[in-house]
């Protein structure tokens, strides 16, 4: 009889106890589920053209995700940190292994903090009590951001007034927050931020830029893959150069600071008022102006309504959406525009089709592939699109 060769893959307690299931493909070895993205969003994207396609950028296969955001149930006393089963019931997964080693040690020492102050865990089922979720956020360094999240007001003096406790159990805490969502949906964050440290700002450096991230500040979360994707953009359009870009959707800044040069003109456009101020900050402490030759600089603004509120038209834009796509509007203005390039990164490569689809003037012409999740469906592709 053959022995059947076993699959290697990472290893797992919780999947392999059917506790969470949140990664998917986790039993298909790596190289396959690569393979399996590289096929689906080139089906998609060849429809519109024939780029030559680079080869894929793969992640390691654990310790990638630079943020953890737990859900807190249990009890007083003793909370569980991971997610709810179908019962509405904690299931603890404090050693998850896709978080690295000093996120994991934050996110236990943490669970005996809100079990030491006694915080009072969120009942989803009841709609009672005030912890809700717990935002963990890493940085290259080990350095970290540490979020509560809580229906009310009712414990923050718990956590301020035992702000010594925390930072003795979390000694890499830079940054210290508190944010309130007080409505019983399915929404991790709410408007209201509290700043508990006077740092507010965790430095994430990527390619010897240090980008700063805001606690309410969107940040890819796979740091290793996302240094390959901007250096790869910033290879586009150094190739192309171009003596203006704009950087719609732009976040914290992280495209726009890597193709910034001295007779280069870079904008960058983003809805939230904490990424671009995220991005200002990062632009000062690189000594970059922000009007002439060489300048960046960050307009809180939606990417939509950037063709009206500018001036002038881009030789380069940079787009970056959510996972909808671009809006028809932007599609529009940019099939009609004298824009001669567009670098498109996009996490869902059926809107990426779609909106291919609407600026049949703008072609794409090189494509990679970057896994930011393994063993998950999800992925990011950018392509190069050229006039013509």
């Amino acid at each position: 009889m053959r022995r059947r060769r076993r699959i290697e893959r990472v290893e797992c307690g919780y999947y392999d106890r059917d506790l969470c299931r949140s990664c998917t493909v986790i039993e298909v070895p790596y190289a396959r589920q690569l393979a399996r993205k590289q096929q689906l969003v080139r089906d998609l994207v060849d429809s519109h053209g024939e780029p030559r396609w680079l080869e894929p950028v793969a992640s390691v296969e654990a310790g990638f995700r630079n943020k953890a955001k737990m859900v807190v149930a249990g009890k007083v006393g003793a909370p569980t940190l991971g997610i709810l089963d179908r019962g509405g019931r904690g299931v603890d997964l404090r050693d998850c292994p896709l978080y690295p080693e000093p996120v994991t040690r934050a996110i236990h020492a943490l669970a005996e903090f809100i079990a030491r102050v006694r915080l009072l865990p969120y009942d989803v089922a009841k709609r009672r009590g005030e912890l809700k979720h717990l935002i963990v956020t890493g940085n290259p360094d080990g350095r970290l951001m540490i979020r509560f999240v809580l229906r009310s007001t009712g414990q923050l003096a718990k956590i301020r007034d035992n702000t010594d406790l925390l930072r003795e159990l979390v000694p890499h805490a830079d940054v210290l927050s508190v944010n309130i969502q007080p409505e019983h949906k399915a929404v991790i964050e709410g408007a209201e931020e509290i700043l508990l440290s006077r740092q507010g700002e965790l430095i994430m450096p990527v390619n010897g830029i240090d980008l700063r991230v805001r606690p309410r500040s969107f940040f890819q979360t796979n740091t290793r893959v996302t240094e390959q994707l901007y250096r790869q953009v910033a290879d586009w359009v150094d190739a192309v150069d171009p003596a203006s870009v704009w950087d719609l959707y732009c976040g914290v800044g992280g495209f726009a600071l890597h193709v910034a040069a001295p007779t280069r003109e870079v904008v960058g456009t983003e809805i939230s008022a904490e990424a671009v101020a995220s991005a200002r900050d990062t632009a000062r402490a690189m000594g970059l102006p922000d009007e002439g030759p060489g300048s960046v600089r960050f307009l809180a603004d939606d990417a939509a309504a950037t063709p009206a509120d500018l001036p002038g038209t881009p030789e380069l834009a940079i787009v970056n959406p959510p996972r909808r796509g671009l809006e028809a509007s932007l599609c529009a203005w940019l099939e009609n525009s004298s824009v001669d390039h567009v670098v498109y990164s996009s996490c869902n490569a059926t809107t990426l089709a779609r909106d291919l689809g609407r600026m049949p003037s703008l072609r794409p012409v090189e494509a990679r592939l970057l896994d930011m999740f393994p063993h998950t469906g999800h992925y990011e592709v950018a392509v190069l699109l050229r006039r013509g």
